[in-house]
């Protein structure tokens, strides 16, 4: 297949395994399906849209006076439940995220070991051609292996 025929309507997933999984498992809940549609319309203008015609009904209406109590509590209950439902949402953007840190942590890790890998090689190459590789103060640090361990305390110990 070629490559430019090929159009996901969620490049991400189609891209990402891990991703991809994790949405298939998530769509077979009926509770995510729920919490998804509310948060997906709750951030919608249609839903600003409802409630201006609804304020603007209850109170032009004269359904209760004012300070409209029943009003302020209908509009409290529904920030409580909107709420809830956005912080679903969040869990389960963070642990995409974590999903896809994880996948790219992965995927840099085995193109530093190519890398690296490709360094030795190059320089095999170049010893056996007899070029001169002593100028580049780089190289040797270059060729060795990177431990991520290594790498996450000299992480640290900048921030310190």
């Amino acid at each position: 297949m070629d490559v430019q025929e090929h159009k996901p309507t969620w490049p991400h997933l189609d891209l990402n395994p891990a991703l991809s999984q994790h949405a298939r498992q998530r769509a077979q809940s009926i509770q995510n399906k729920i919490a998804d549609n509310i948060t997906t319309f709750a951030g919608s203008m249609a839903f600003v849209y409802i409630h201006i015609i609804w304020f603007a009904a209850w109170i032009g209406f004269g359904v209760e006076s004012y300070p409209y109590g029943l009003l302020t509590m209908i509009v409290s209950l529904e920030a409580i439940f909107l709420s809830t439902f956005i912080l679903i949402n969040q869990n389960l953007e963070t642990r995409v995220s974590e999903r896809r840190s994880h996948l790219d942590l992965q995927l840099n890790m085995l193109s530093e070991q190519e890398n690296t890998k490709m360094i030795t090689i190059l320089r095999a190459i170049a010893e056996k051609v007899g070029a001169d590789l002593s100028h580049d103060p780089h190289l040797e640090a270059l060729s060795e292996e990177t431990l991520p361990e290594k790498l996450a305390e000299q992480i640290e110990a900048k921030r310190e």
